[in-house]
């Protein structure tokens, strides 16, 4: 339950003009009435909100887009087009970099708040963060199941994963692994997972610590290569797609006789520079107009499902 000014108040032991009065720091108010009040905000967890006094219940047209990485180019053309859309419906964006950091992303939550954001989108990886149950505005999240009442757009994981497994099966791959990082939350992202596996049961499947730097992150990988000795390699994004092509080819291997490499997204920027990366294309324009959509429909009180899932593609390229 989100605290309100007159719950400031009844716990203070004052009027709800008073708490106004603290928080805009106008007319005089002895020491002892505000401390009290502060005391109760902190104790509510209470947030003013920033842009209350001057909108007069106008609407802020302002939309807080939290993700965890906007050095990540899925993200980077992500936040891009959810920004130009938002742009069009006349909204401006906050954007917060969550870090995958609990305390930081719930500061942002507590600040969005505070200044009276219309609505979120979220791919925060910080799940069961109870904060999302007490946030008034509405939310939207991709890819990640925040709370029982927030709807999510996503794309066919599952299928995603599926594909991959098939791609390398038909190109005569016999001892395919899929290299994907720590996910211990029940993100919509390990259907990637659960569909190489469900095509390929025999295939392994090996997870990289996401906290590693780039040298131990090499060195793991490297091993994974030389110690099972694939003649497949599925990855669950294409940066990391990008690391194997090259350790592959620092193990004096080639691409595509020797082990074959699929990737995971399938942005612009790798369409661009690196065409020769087969990948499974998540529809990143789509995937933004739906949740922009879904998020505007919610701010207008209508109703929403909880599911929204867009389909993939294959890209074709000659690391297969």
């Amino acid at each position: 339950m989100v605290a309100k000014l007159t719950d400031v108040a009844a716990l203070a032991g004052v009027s709800p003009t008073t708490v106004s009065r603290v928080i805009n720091k106008k007319g005089y108010l002895s020491q002892k009435t505000v401390t009290k009040v502060n005391e109760a905000m902190r104790t509510l967890g209470y947030k003013p909100n920033n842009l209350a006094r001057s909108l007069q219940g106008k609407s802020a047209k302002l939309i807080g887009l939290i993700f965890p990485n906007i050095r990540n180019i899925f993200y980077a053309e992500l936040i891009e087009h959810l920004e130009i859309e938002l742009f069009k419906h006349g909204y401006k964006t906050i954007l917060c970099n969550s870090e995958k950091d609990p305390i930081k992303e719930k500061e942002y939550l507590e600040m969005l708040g505070a200044n009276q954001v219309d609505g979120i989108i979220s791919s925060s990886h910080n799940l069961g963060i109870d904060d999302y149950e007490k946030v008034e505005a509405p939310i939207v999240a991709f890819d990640r199941n925040l709370a029982p009442h927030i709807p999510i757009v996503s794309s066919d994981n599952f299928f995603g994963g599926k594909m991959a497994a098939q791609t390398l099966k038909k190109h005569g791959c016999q001892k395919m692994i899929m290299i994907t990082g720590n996910d211990n939350s029940d993100s919509p992202t390990g259907l990637r997972r659960l569909g190489f596996s469900y095509e390929s049961k025999e295939s392994k499947v090996i997870t990289v610590t996401n906290g590693l730097s780039n040298m131990r992150r090499e060195m793991e990988l490297k091993s994974i290569i030389s110690t099972h000795k694939p003649d497949g390699i599925f990855t669950s994004d294409d940066l990391t797609a990008l690391l194997v092509i090259k350790l592959i080819s620092q193990l004096g291997l080639s691409i595509p006789e020797d082990i074959k490499v699929i990737g995971y997204d399938g942005t612009s920027f790798i369409q661009d520079y690196v065409p020769h990366l087969t990948t499974i294309k998540q529809p990143i324009r789509e995937i933004a107009q739906l949740m922009v959509e879904i998020l505007l429909a919610k701010i207008e009180g209508q109703k929403t499902n909880k599911d929204y899932i867009l389909p993939v593609s294959l890209i074709p390229g000659s690391s297969v």
